[in-house]
């Protein structure tokens, strides 16, 4: 009896030491082939103490590379490596830490006490802030544990200089917006690290000690922009868009018409780039803390968008220099013949009558020269159905309105024209003298580039040349030409127009002693019964060797000078 007794308890001891050993087996093997990979990264994480080590990012010149539009600075980032802390400093570093950086307490002291290999404390803190902490390790005869890294921060010398053509950086030092954005590849730089292997207690596994993997710094890039002609335009556009009470801002572009450099663009208002979250409304201030988060970005986006290339109006009268070139060139019509046209105060097309804008005092017997010059509507709209809708569409098409410009900057639109095969008579003739339709102000002036340097199309260039960070080696953008637009005759022709707008017609305003200054003035109504306009002025100078083009728009001016109606 004994004896079956004994054979029992040796059978469930044995029975239950094969239960146990096949669950230790079932459980290795869960562990080892299902948990295995998640585990050894695990284990890596513990174990291998990794820091970051932030690039400098490239930095923007202007294009005489003497002024920095935008720089990196040094700050430091504070990490911790908990598991490298003595247990019975964890409250005094927490409270250390807390202190210097103005943190909560509780909040640190929770990192502090983590099982985690890093732990991020302060980002992008000054170098006194750094030196603080440092004299406060050595007091305290702390080895190990607590890391001060250099870092980054992107920082913009001129505040709201160009600001829409820079963009700005996240707290990343990613870029979010114009140049910054576009140019990432080029700017941003490689990441460095530092690499330790430790064991469970923080000590280092190996005699190998920290791996040190340098940063690459980003390329620097010089832009076409001119520090001068920027700093002027903005000053003299601000200038215009207060005194005129213009609701909804304005822009300026300036471009060598001859390489297609951008050597201003501006947009009124502009922002701070080191505050690019502090929006530049007063009246939006005052009630900022009140609005839903969504307002606040949609108001915000508004802030940064780059009207100048993002957002398009009608042309008005200024469209009427592409409407004398086609003319020219296809043999229309010459600059000079006396009494060529006669403006009767409007004109019948298809049953409509369009007037001219000064139909209450006909301008009568015209050149060409001189239509322009009044600006006449009729005699433009008569060119128009000359031209014909295929013809007439064709010289859009080479002047680059049919299409984005190919600007290197993030957010371009590009025209808004009815499809060629909807345009009757009508919409031909508003087209003819710059109305029913909408463009850019970049692709208005790029437009008006190919005028002023002999015919060529040109691509714009806001970014001339890329600095590689380690080699110092220059890699530039070239210079694009594309078609041929109109002949050299032509282009003179219509600059020698222009040249008349200034000295004798409606862009008297422009004229400056001692300066061949050629121009076109606009007006045109801002959408369908808004009672909003748009006014703008385009400029060439000298008009014996163009050099420079200029775009200046106001939208909705208010003033009392303002003019709303079509006089340009």
């Amino acid at each position: 009896m004994l004896k079956l007794s004994n054979k029992k308890k040796i059978r469930n001891i044995l029975f239950t030491t094969f239960i146990i050993l096949f669950l230790l087996i079932v459980r290795i093997g869960y562990i080892q082939l299902i948990q295995g990979k998640e585990l050894q990264q695990l284990a890596y994480e513990q174990q291998s103490l990794n820091r970051k080590i932030n690039p400098k990012r490239g930095i923007i010149y202007d294009s005489s590379k003497k002024y920095a539009l935008a720089v990196s600075s040094t700050v430091y980032t504070v990490t911790i490596n908990p598991t490298s802390i003595p247990t019975d400093m964890k409250e005094e570093v927490a409270k250390a830490l807390s202190n210097i950086f103005e943190q909560d307490y509780e909040r640190v002291l929770k990192k502090v006490r983590k099982k985690s290999s890093i732990e991020t404390i302060a980002r992008k803190i000054d170098k006194t802030k750094a030196d603080e902490l440092r004299v406060w390790i050595n007091n305290n005869e702390i080895n190990s544990g607590i890391n001060i890294d250099e870092d980054t921060k992107r920082y913009y010398p001129y505040g709201n200089l160009a600001s829409h053509v820079l963009g700005f950086c996240g707290s990343d030092n990613q870029g979010l917006d114009g140049v910054e954005a576009k140019y990432e590849e080029e700017l941003a730089g490689e990441m460095g690290a530092i690499e330790r292997l430790s064991n469970a207690t923080g000590l280092e596994i190996g005699t190998e000690g920290e791996n040190y993997k340098d940063a690459i710094d980003g390329n620097s890039i010089v832009l076409s922009i001119d520090m001068t002609i920027q700093s002027i335009v903005e000053k003299y556009l601000a200038e215009a868009c207060i005194d005129n009470i213009c609701t909804d801002g304005g822009n300026v572009i300036v471009m060598n018409p001859n390489t297609g450099d951008i050597l201003a663009m501006a947009t009124y208002p502009g922002y701070n780039l080191n505050e690019p979250y502090t929006i530049n409304n007063e009246e939006l201030k005052s009630i900022w803390d009140s609005l839903e988060q969504g307002e606040k970005t949609k108001n915000l986006q508004a802030m940064w968008r780059n009207k100048a290339i993002a957002d398009t109006y009608e042309p008005g009268s200024v469209f009427k220099l592409i409407t004398c070139a086609a003319a020219l060139q296809e043999g229309l019509t010459d600059t000079d013949n006396e009494g060529e046209f006669c403006c009767t105060g409007g004109i019948d097309i298809a049953g409509t009558r369009i007037k001219c804008w000064r139909y209450y005092r006909p301008h009568g017997s015209e050149s060409l020269r001189q239509a322009l010059m009044n600006s006449c509507n009729p005699v433009f709209i008569g060119l128009g159905q000359k031209l014909g809708v295929d013809t007439y569409y064709k010289y859009l098409k080479k002047f680059g309105f049919l299409e984005k410009t190919g600007v290197n900057l993030p957010g371009e639109a590009k025209g808004i024209f009815l499809n060629q095969n909807k345009v009757g008579p009508v919409e031909l003739a508003t087209i003819s003298f710059g109305q029913r339709f909408e463009v850019t102000p970049i692709q208005m002036a790029t437009a008006v580039c190919a005028i002023a340097n002999g015919g060529d199309a040109i691509q714009p260039r806001i970014v001339k040349e890329v600095i590689d960070s380690r080699t110092g080696e220059v890699k530039e953008n070239n210079v694009q030409k594309k078609e041929k637009v109109i002949s050299k005759d032509t282009s003179k022709k219509v600059l020698s127009m222009m040249e008349s707008v200034v000295s004798e017609g409606t862009g008297k305003n422009a004229k400056v002693a001692g300066y061949k200054i050629g121009g076109k003035t606009g007006t045109s109504e801002d959408g369908v019964n808004t009672n909003k306009y748009v006014t703008s002025f385009m400029g060439v100078a000298p008009t014996d060797a163009p050099q420079v083009v200029l775009l200046i728009t106001l939208y909705n001016p208010t003033g009392e000078r303002t003019v709303t109606k079509e006089v340009a």
